[in-house]
Order: C-alpha cells, then sequence, then structure tokens
C-alpha cells in the first residue's frame, strides 16, 4: 500500500494545474472565434439581427465546397449569397403556390424551378447555335474559295461595308 506522502500545499497546485491544463482548450477555442471573427466570419447573434434566411455556416460551406481552396470570402459576401438564396426559395415558393393543391410533390417544385433550368439551358443552346453559326461561316469561305472568289475581293467587300 503507498502513502500519501503530498502535503496540502502541493496538492493544491497539482489541482490548480489540472484546471489550467482544462481551461486551455477554452481559452484556444475563444482564440480561435476571436480569429474567425477577425476573419469576417458571421456570429450569430449578428445572424440573429439580420434575418438571414439560412445558417451562414451551411452556405459557405456550400461555397467553399466549389471553390479553390485558397480562396476567403469575405462577410459582405457570404450575407449577400444568403439573402439571394432566400430570394429564389421565395421565388420558387411563389411559383409552386400558384397551384391549386394543398400538398406539394415534387412535380410542383421542378415547375416552380423551371424558370431556372430554362435559364440555364438557354445559355447551353446560346453555346451551341453560336458555334453552329460559326460552322456556317467556315461553309461559306470554303464554298466561296471552290467557286473562285479571291480572298482579296472577301476583304474588299467587307471594308466597303464598314
Amino acid at each position: 500500500m503507498a502513502v500519501d506522502t503530498e502535503t496540502p500545499k502541493e496538492t493544491e497546485e497539482k489541482q490548480e494545474e489540472a484546471k489550467t491544463e482544462e481551461a486551455k482548450p477554452e481559452e484556444q477555442k475563444e482564440e480561435k472565434t476571436k480569429a474567425e471573427i477577425d476573419e469576417g466570419d458571421i456570429t450569430e447573434e449578428e445572424e440573429e439581427k439580420m434575418k438571414l434566411p439560412f445558417p451562414t455556416a451551411a452556405v459557405v460551406r456550400i461555397m467553399k465546397a466549389n471553390m479553390d481552396s485558397e480562396k476567403m470570402i469575405k462577410k459582405d459576401v457570404k450575407i449577400a449569397m444568403n439573402k439571394w438564396l432566400g430570394e429564389i426559395c421565395a421565388q420558387v415558393a411563389r411559383e409552386m403556390n400558384k397551384f391549386p393543391y394543398v400538398m406539394m410533390h415534387l412535380n410542383e417544385f421542378n415547375e416552380g424551378k423551371r424558370v431556372f433550368d430554362d435559364l440555364a439551358n438557354f445559355h447551353k443552346e446560346k453555346e451551341r447555335i453560336l458555334a453552329h453559326f460559326e460552322a456556317i461561316k467556315k461553309d461559306i469561305e470554303r464554298l466561296e474559295r471552290d467557286l473562285g472568289k479571291v480572298e482579296e475581293e472577301v476583304i474588299t467587300a467587307e471594308n466597303a461595308k464598314e
């Protein structure tokens, strides 16, 4: 059996050391929180005051997942993205509200977001049409060369148009 030979003063010192070691992670957490705030992160109190529609952390997580790791996002961008996403959600909800049904299903959601899908499809279609026009231009130039039209005539005709 081991006899405890520590004095009460030594016991107190060990307890204080244990307390300071336990307090260190909390201090580090506070320092981390302060550093995050300094970098432009939004605190929960600020979120509540601004009445942002979504948790900022979730929005930032999605943004950072789709950006390069070295990029940083300023506070005003985080707020603007959050508000914009809220506006998009409201717009889709208004479109869904146009249906006479009480229960909204996936079909109504898909109809509500159709504007945004059509916009994405519009850009793809625009690129496809522009590529087709370029192909037609090259075909015309090839046909002109085949028919004997000289490049100089083409250039002078273009200058005359200007």
